[in-house]
């Protein structure tokens, strides 16, 4: 029984390479049209396959055996591994916002680009650093 490993919507671009991964699927997917997810077979991809699909469904039909399947198109690839990878930044700072740095460090990193800005103050800036 296939298993279903993404369900793109949208466009979803195909990059090739002649070395692994030698094909990559980026897209948006149905759970999280928001964030780019990419999945990336260790294998040559299919000769036929387009630079981009649109709504591409991919399954694990057993073994090293995939299918991605777009419109009335599918294509087959025998690969040894898959990597899926989405991309959650966005989401985990929205749960954990970075904290503010400490004001002394703001206050000297200000001074700092300040002096820098001038040509005394660069020259400055090259004596205390000695």
């Amino acid at each position: 029984m296939p298993e279903t490993l993404a369900t793109f919507c949208g466009s979803v671009s195909c990059t090739r390479a002649a070395v692994a991964p030698g094909l990559t699927l980026v897209g948006g997917t149905a759970e999280s049209p928001d964030e780019l997810t990419a999945l990336a077979f260790n294998a040559a991809p299919p000769p036929d396959c387009p630079d981009s699909l649109q709504d591409a469904h991919v399954e694990h039909l057993g073994g090293t055996q995939y299918r991605i399947a777009s419109g009335a198109r599918a294509w087959l690839i025998e690969s040894t591994a898959v990597h899926l990878h989405r991309e959650v930044a966005e989401r985990f700072y929205r749960a954990i916002p970075p904290r503010r740095a400490p004001w002394r460090k703001r206050v000297f990193w200000r001074l700092v680009l300040m002096a820098a800005a001038s040509r005394a103050g660069l020259a400055a800036l090259r004596v205390l650093r000695r």
